[in-house]
């Protein structure tokens, strides 16, 4: 028997009780075709990257299954005609995941599977960095870069 993710989501007008009863719905299905529902986790009512059937949130469950493929074949039938059902997806995988889904695992262990957040900058030195030879300097101070205004005078005049 092959092994598979299935995930399915389930309208939001539904109860988490009505949940629990589609997925024992769908349990029964594969275990009278002769499967097995390794692992059930119900990932909770999340929003929509876009709308279903006017609906903006959906219950989302996940089924690790152990089963041939006729049974898989016979629960997305059912899936297909029941109106609870927004989408499902099953994915044939070599072997099922140990261990709670990346999903139902918490913000903070799954943190540094995605991403490096223990990267820190280096720090600032206290030398000022090179300037890029367009940047025109700072402002010059009064005293040194200044021409006093009697210069600018005397400087007219001679050169007359």
């Amino acid at each position: 028997m092959a092994f598979y993710e299935h995930v399915f989501i389930a309208r939001q007008d539904i109860s988490s009780a009505q949940v629990d009863s589609l997925v024992e719905t769908f349990t029964g299905l594969i275990e009278n075709d002769g499967g097995k529902i390794v692992n059930t986790e119900y990932w909770g009512l999340k929003n929509l990257a876009y709308r279903i059937n006017k609906n903006r949130k959906g219950h989302y469950v996940m089924m690790n299954i152990e089963s041939p493929s006729a049974a898989i074949n016979e629960l997305e039938r059912n899936e297909r005609l029941h109106e609870d059902v927004l989408r499902y997806l099953t994915l044939r995988v070599d072997a099922l995941e140990e261990g709670p889904s990346v999903m139902a695992r918490g913000r903070k262990e799954r943190s540094g599977r995605d991403r490096d957040d223990s990267y820190r900058a280096p720090p600032k030195s206290d030398k000022p960095a090179d300037k890029p030879a367009d940047k025109p300097a700072d402002k010059p101070t009064e005293s040194t870069e200044k021409p006093a205004a009697n210069d600018s005078k005397d400087a007219k005049e001679s050169a007359k």
